[in-house]
């Protein structure tokens, strides 16, 4: 795990300019890379390259910027390539001069070209400069694991793996406010979007290969199809997935330091920590919690404690309380770069804290709920076709056959929905099925009253929103692989984000062994009706792995997903509630064209129909608009 920064210009440059663009873009991004850093200019200082290093794999002589042998190719790359042994058996007859994947990445690249990209098995973004072409390749991995940004300036083409990187080469400073009716939506931006206005993300599963002056057209080179598959037995599935995620976590624990896990103590995390301690079931594992100091609502680390004693894992878990989110929220938004995904960000920076001090590279369990549905909103669309099949009679095959007993332990999973759920039902159960859905997402008519009529326009959003919800490879599929489809290139690359951002703010480097593409592809072959049956979220995947876990885990119904209790600080005030409303209700905050200038702060922190959600959504977009853009 490492950072890159580079660019491309027309023309020849000075080189001493040239010298000071690298040094100031690589000291935006120095924590991704404690190790070391590396730097390379071109002979005429129109190509740059500059890499931060976090020491993985061939500590001693894996160093970037790496140039071929015969100077032609010039690579920096951020990420991990978990197959690169294999891929160096396939490269048979080229002499290796270290044992990295960087050099089986160039050299890859020297024989195959883009095509080299379908062989990787990994999470990277690349950036390779061709002296000969005078070409700068890009490429980003299947599911956007790894960060990678451009800006196109009056200067060329500028590229880092975070936005704060590229800030100081912008010709203009302003938002996008294409991206800011997503975020009120979503709370993340779709596509290529980003708040910034100027600064764009190559998509996951992109590359793009460039001259100097030359707009950026990015070329797909991987997408997932849901081509169904029912010509096999559940067992048959069970098997297979048993196989592909026992290859994946082993593949994952590739390293020459040592490797733990965050452990929330839900299914996923859990899972893939007992795997992995099956892998080396010698020596110690380390796992990483979090709690707050506010309640067991708030407190999985009884869940995480009993995997521990169970697997002989060494557990750490990290107090947290509202000191520690009024002390450490500024920087959470810092390295965010940019607000998303809810005030998840927060405990999972304060555990990456705790994890930093012990170790540098965890798995975590990103990616599980997309692909295996296990958000709580895919019970309301199940039981809306219940009541819809059994409305219209057509029930058919066992798909939605369901008893009341069956469905009611997932019921109090749907609390948290309750006022988004208003919204749905009251609109009726018979529209397409995209709007069904986008009604149950959509979170903006929860800022009613907060927000300008302007900032609330979501017609852009709603039209980008159907283009992705009706993508071409889910087809005429069940409407569970719709919702799970859209989740996946959208909520998913935002989690990826706060993944990849909270972890590398302390030097430690996070792999996802659920986003394997191979486990991937098979996944989207799996018939929603064996993924997800009777109300019971994951079930395939909790039936084939129920052994590996806890009893306590395996019964859990409170899916929790890293609480925070912003509700309970607003209600019994203090210094969150204090924080939240000088910093929203101060002149600068009221002057932003978005914010409704008759909203009383006071009003909206008493209200109890306002999420500390939303709250949430507002106080780091206040943060971010002062660190970023003011």
């Amino acid at each position: 795990m490492c950072g890159i920064f580079g660019f491309l210009c027309p023309g020849e440059r000075a080189r001493d300019v040239a010298t000071a663009d690298l040094e100031k873009g690589m000291a935006l991004i120095s924590h991704r890379g404690p190790d070391g850093a590396g730097q390379w200019l071109s002979s005429r200082a129109e190509v740059g390259l500059g890499h931060v290093r976090l020491s993985i794999i061939d500590v001693e002589t894996g160093a970037q910027p790496m140039l071929s042998d015969d100077g032609r190719y010039t690579i920096v790359y951020n990420g991990e390539i978990y197959n690169y042994i294999e891929l160096r058996e396939e490269l048979g007859g080229e002499s290796f001069r270290t044992h990295s994947d960087t050099e089986v990445i160039l050299r890859a690249y020297q024989r195959w070209g883009p095509a080299c990209l379908d062989r990787l098995r990994g999470m990277f973004a690349i950036a390779i400069w061709d002296a000969i072409d005078n070409k700068l390749f890009l490429a980003r991995d299947r599911f956007g694991i790894k960060p990678l940004y451009w800006a196109k300036t009056s200067r060329g083409l500028y590229f880092a793996s975070e936005m704060k990187a590229l800030r100081p080469f912008l010709d203009d400073r302003k938002v996008d406010n294409a991206a800011l009716s997503d975020y009120f939506t979503f709370q993340f931006c779709l596509g290529e979007k980003t708040l910034m206005a100027g600064i764009a993300q190559l998509p996951a599963a992109h590359y793009a290969s460039l001259t100097p002056g030359q707009v950026v057209h990015p070329v797909r080179y991987w997408d997932v199809q849901y081509n169904i598959d029912y010509s096999h037995t559940e067992l048959w599935f069970a098997e297979r997935l048993r196989e592909l995620l026992e290859d994946s976590v082993r593949m994952h624990l590739r390293a020459d330091v040592e490797v733990g896990s965050y452990v929330s103590g839900g299914v996923d995390s859990s899972l893939l920590a007992a795997m992995a301690r099956g892998v080396r079931p010698d020596g110690s594992f380390q796992a990483f919690n979090g709690r707050f100091s506010d309640g067991l609502d708030f407190d999985e680390s009884r869940y995480a404690q009993a995997l521990a004693d169970e697997q002989g894992m060494q557990l750490h878990v990290a107090d947290i309380d509202e000191q520690d989110f009024v002390d450490h929220i500024a920087k959470v938004i810092w390295h965010l770069d940019q607000p998303t995904a809810g005030p998840g960000a927060f405990p999972q920076y304060m555990v990456s804290k705790r994890a930093g001090k012990s170790i540098k590279v965890v798995l975590g369990g990103q990616g599980g709920d997309e692909i295996f549905g296990g958000y709580a909103r895919y019970l309301v669309a199940y039981f809306e076709q219940c009541i819809k099949g059994a409305i219209e009679g057509t029930l058919h095959n066992g798909n939605y056959l369901v008893t009341y007993e069956s469905i009611i332990p997932s019921l109090e999973t749907l609390r948290q929905y309750k006022p988004m759920l208003r919204e749905f039902w009251a609109s009726g159960l018979f529209g397409e099925r995209d709007e069904r859905y986008w009604r149950l997402v959509n979170r903006a008519n929860t800022f009613a009253g907060i927000l300008t009529p302007e900032a609330l326009d979501q017609r852009e959003t709603f039209e980008e929103f159907k283009n992705i919800f009706r993508g071409d490879n889910v087809g005429k599929g069940s409407y569970f692989d719709a919702m799970t489809h859209f989740d996946f290139k959208t909520l998913l690359p935002a989690l990826l984000q706060v993944e990849d951002r909270m972890s590398m703010a302390h030097g430690v480097e996070a792999r996802v062994p659920f986003l394997d593409h191979p486990l991937v592809e098979f996944a989207a072959t799996i018939p929603a009706d064996v993924k997800f049956k009777n109300g019971e979220l994951k079930r395939l995947l909790k039936a084939v792995f129920a052994s590996r876990l806890p009893q306590t885990i395996r019964d859990r119904k409170d899916k929790m997903g890293f609480p925070v209790p912003l509700n309970l600080w607003l209600k019994r005030g203090g210094k969150a509630r204090d924080l939240i409303g000088d910093m929203l209700g101060s002149e600068q905050a009221r002057s932003r064209p978005y914010l409704n200038a008759g909203m009383s702060i006071d009003a909206v922190l008493d209200s109890q129909s306002v999420y500390g959600r939303n709250l949430w959504a507002l106080l780091s977009l206040e943060l971010w608009h002062r660190q970023f853009v003011d």
